[in-house]
């Protein structure tokens, strides 16, 4: 078989000079994303003027995941993403991945979970009792500041002050759209003092200087602590490391506080709205949720013991994960010299793929851009097919966490209201780390007293 060199690899059409795909891909990336496999399993882009290699195909997707020695962490996303939350455990390069994983992987070990679970419920239920019969509500505003409350209560198993609250609600949102924005602006821009540079550069010292302040209390008052995910991570041990290794220090436990902020909080919220928008579009469905839901029920909160029979809400989160995955748009970076397919590719190469595009491939989902939770009845999610979590040993250490959190949510709105949409408008992404459904409002409707 032979070998081909990078410049073999076919271009998308419609770079343009200076810029590249970087407008197309802003503009409109469920149709730029969707093109691109009719060029190729192995297509450039061009982000500014950085060449990009896109993985089209599911088998070469999944390759480069696994082999995370090879395809490490970066490329303009995780640079980006680096210089808002540090070395966390999903930005960190490969060689530091390792100890990380082991240190953070106590907190999501399945005991702690009726606990987070609790936390997540009461948000939704919280949520969802503040709604009036009639009001019209911002999905996204709503799910992003439920989903944020949830992993704060996860978290530091405690609230924050009201102001405070808020406050990161919004510097979470500007932090999460500023990481794409500068990963298609060049390096340079990103440092003149624009309005939205000095947006973003100060929700992020704020961000830094609250969590840092939290972890600081914790360590400091470990006779007030009343557990959390934050509690774990101060406690955590690697017992094969020695010295400061064995151990998370302050500064690591905050970084890897703020990436999973970053990391969590706006994606569930993503799926949370899409899900949301696609039950509006489809009363049968909605219905059908909330059947179900009322009658695995039967007048109790959902909780972590319930998961389980949850199962169509379990669908529809699945589906919402395939039509829609949170984390939409990500970079790799050849570590060496490799190959890829038939494709040699020299060390630094720049690589990316998309969950969105290897999930609304007709090949492998029969009427992709159709909302079908029933496709998964009987089952389960193909390795290779579905990747909203991404694959191998960098896959995400919080993907039960999120889907519990969708599953949960979803019972707590759907078995109280109903969602109206107010129009017929199919919603542009908002174009950020996630994609967020632009200026989504929708009617909440009290379901029928029985």
């Amino acid at each position: 078989m032979s070998v081909l060199g990078v410049e073999a690899v076919p271009p998308a059409p419609g770079a343009l000079p200076f810029l590249g795909h970087a407008v197309a891909l802003a503009r409109d990336p469920f149709t730029f994303l969707s093109s691109l496999p009719a060029y190729g399993d192995l297509v450039r882009i061009r982000l500014g003027p950085q060449t990009v290699i896109m993985t089209c195909d599911p088998g070469l997707t999944r390759a480069m995941l696994v082999d995370d020695r090879t395809f490490d962490k970066g490329g303009p996303f995780y640079d980006r993403a680096r210089e808002a939350s540090g070395d966390g455990l999903v930005t960190c390069p490969h060689q530091l991945h390792r100890r990380q994983r082991r240190l953070c992987q106590p907190a999501f070990h399945p005991a702690h979970f009726p606990a987070y679970t609790t936390a997540m419920v009461t948000t939704a239920l919280s949520m969802a009792r503040s709604w009036r019969h009639g009001q019209v509500i911002d999905v996204n505003h709503a799910m992003v500041t439920m989903t944020m409350r949830a992993m704060v209560k996860a978290m530091f198993a405690t609230r924050l002050s009201a102001a405070t609250d808020r406050q990161v609600v919004d510097d979470l949102t500007v932090a999460t759209a500023g990481i794409f924005r500068r990963m298609l602006t060049p390096p340079r821009l990103t440092r003149v003092p624009t309005p939205g540079n000095l947006r973003y550069n100060r929700a992020q010292a704020r961000l830094r200087r609250t969590i840092a302040d939290a972890v600081s209390d914790r360590r400091t008052d470990r006779a007030a602590d009343q557990g959390g995910l934050l509690s774990v991570l101060l406690s955590a041990e690697d017992p094969d490391s020695t010295g400061d290794l064995r151990a998370l220090s302050d500064t690591e436990v905050a970084e890897q506080v703020l990436t999973f902020f970053l990391a969590g909080a706006e994606t569930t919220a993503n799926l949370l709205a899409w899900t949301l928008y696609e039950l509006g579009r489809a009363p049968g469905l909605q219905e059908r949720l909330h059947a179900h839901t009322a009658s695995v029920l039967r007048g109790r909160s959902p909780s972590f013991e319930l998961l389980p029979e949850l199962t169509f809400a379990d669908h529809v989160a699945t589906e919402a994960l395939r039509m829609y995955p949170s984390a939409w748009f990500l970079t790799r970076t050849a570590a060496h010299d490799t190959r890829l397919g038939e494709v040699s590719l020299p060390a630094g190469t720049t690589l990316a793929y998309s969950a969105y595009l290897i999930q609304r491939r007709p090949d492998l989902y029969p009427d992709p851009d159709r909302f079908d939770p029933d496709r998964w009845e009987g089952h389960k999610p193909g390795r290779t097919a579905y990747i909203p979590f991404g694959a191998g040993a960098r896959k995400c250490i919080g993907d039960r966490f999120a889907h519990s959190q969708a599953i949960l949510s979803l019972a707590a709105m759907t078995s109280m209201w109903r969602f109206v949409p107010l129009t017929d408008r199919v919603p542009r992404p908002a174009v950020h780390a996630t994609l967020m459904p632009r200026g989504l409002r929708m009617r909440v409707m009290a379901h029928p007293r029985l």
